[in-house]
């Protein structure tokens, strides 16, 4: 059992910055102390062949999914707990990060304990509140209409596998879009969305916003985590059964509450496509002899094009009037293939809507410079959606079944010694 009475030790600790506490200030709060929640955890040999095993299928791998999610929420009920200890109102800015300690992966959630500016240390609050929102994030929410209620989280860890690698592959040999890679992609992606949801309903939300999402490569296999701030604002209440979803900043979201839209769901399109066999021969000669690469050139517009189209009939199937924000990402598979990931909010005009106040104050919008600065090159990242990252998903299922034959191997060994 962890002793969180040692978070007393630090109450005057704070990881808000002026800006932040300024902001605190005109939503009639001030700092509270930093707070902080961990789990570690292994994946263990009976769950790493388990693991192994459901990632040579393709799709979701459970094993590693649940490890991951388990391990989250149980450094959030920490964060929590700790937070309630030193009797703050509210929690911003819950984070998370990850550590790797020689294998076992230390799963950290990070936040700032918020106080009712008229209340002494001595008096205890009840936490009402919890929020992925930093202070200047959750002023922007709060001016916006949106009240905040809990920090919430959806994540999934999946792969092609084997299967779809083969089958993927004799797909690729023809130009075109590879629908068995696009289904796996767009299919898990939308399920760490709905799990989201799910979170959100819980408390009663009838809006999850500020939205962030990342891709990283992890146990051999990838992982997308949505993480965002479960809220209501009065006008969403028929969201109550599938609350509203925004990926825009807080700051971009109050502008559009300042001019008369709500947010109403945020929406994805994928896109794997292969130049070819023919495609890939011809671009490499291209390539040689320089000038554009007509056949890639072509197979990343269709693709482009192709997402885009799915997130538009998205915004039409909500009822949403434009789709704001949107981002785009290309990853390099490896074997010509790419693919393209586009993702926005859809958001609808609401008549008589705006904010409480019509500025927002400098001190919402300005960034902090960074102060400290690590070139130790040992704290691992998790916002490698990159290139390298989504081949090292290509190379998820062999090393895991790799280490799967080194254990049966070792095990064999020592019963035939006996």
């Amino acid at each position: 059992m962890i002793n969180t009475s040692l978070a007393n030790n630090h109450r005057q600790v704070t990881g808000l910055s002026g800006n932040e506490i300024f902001c605190l200030d005109k939503l009639g709060y001030r700092p509270g102390q930093l707070c902080v929640g961990n789990s570690v955890v292994a994946i263990g040999v009976t769950r790493g062949i388990g693991a192994g095993l459901s990632s040579l299928g393709g799709g979701e791998v459970e094993e590693i999914t649940h490890l991951v999610h388990d391990g989250r929420q149980r450094a959030i009920t920490r964060l929590i707990n700790e937070a309630k200890l030193t009797g703050g109102i509210g929690l911003s800015g819950v984070t998370f990060e990850l550590i790797n300690h020689g294998g076992n992966l230390e799963f950290l959630a990070i936040g700032s304990a918020i106080r009712s500016k008229d209340r002494p240390d001595s008096e205890k609050e009840t936490l009402q509140f919890s929020t992925s929102a930093n202070v200047q994030q959750l002023y922007c929410q709060m001016d916006s209409g949106f009240k905040p209620l809990d920090f919430v989280f959806g994540n999934i860890a999946y792969s092609i596998g084997v299967g779809g690698n083969i089958l993927g592959s004799l797909k690729s040999l023809k130009r075109g879009e590879v629908k068995e890679y696009t289904e796996i992609f767009d299919k898990t992606r939308h399920k760490a969305l709905m799990r989201l949801r799910e979170e959100a309903k819980k408390v009663g939300a009838n809006s999850i916003i500020g939205i962030e999402t990342t891709l990283a490569p992890l146990m051999g296999v990838q992982e997308m985590i949505m993480i965002g701030t479960a809220s209501h604002h009065p006008l969403l209440d028929e969201f109550l059964v599938n609350p509203v979803t925004s990926d825009m900043t807080n700051e971009e979201m109050w502008n559009m509450v300042n001019i008369g839209y709500l947010p109403i769901q945020l929406v994805m399109g994928v896109s794997v496509y292969s130049l070819g066999l023919a495609g890939g021969i011809m671009s490499v000669l291209q390539s040689i002899g320089g000038g554009e690469v007509d056949g890639l050139t072509e197979v990343l517009y269709e693709a482009r094009e192709k997402a885009l189209a799915r997130i538009q009939e998205d915004a039409i199937n909500c009822g949403a009037d434009e789709v704001v924000g949107v981002k785009t990402r290309v990853y390099d598979l490896g074997g010509g293939m790419v693919e393209f990931m586009a993702i926005g909010t859809a958001v609808k005009k609401i008549k008589n809507l705006t904010t409480l106040h019509p500025d927002l104050p400098p001190q919402a919008i300005i960034r902090d410079h960074e102060t400290f600065f690590d070139t130790m090159g040992n704290k691992l990242d998790l916002d490698q959606g990159s290139a390298s990252s989504s081949r090292r998903m290509q190379q998820g299922p062999i090393a895991l079944l790799a280490i799967i034959v080194m254990i049966a191997v070792y095990v064999f060994k020592i019963f035939t010694i006996r």
